[in-house]
């Protein structure tokens, strides 16, 4: 796997740590439907979450 692959699935994880730690369920991760993909569904209490991780290796693009 690519460099960039495993930067981006490190801030996945680190996301869903957060998600959990602040008391999200996490329904799915790396959802597929057609041709779209969602990172992460995730639920805390009527609120539905809908994610798309950005990792960055560097504070350059923000």
């Amino acid at each position: 796997m690519a460099a960039h692959n495993d930067l981006g699935k490190e801030g996945e994880s680190l996301a869903v740590d957060f998600l959990r730690r602040n008391g999200y369920a996490i329904l799915e991760t790396n959802w597929i439907y057609q041709k779209a993909e969602v990172d992460i569904l995730a639920r805390k209490d009527d609120l539905l979450a809908v994610i798309e991780v950005k990792t960055r290796s560097s504070i350059a693009m923000g």
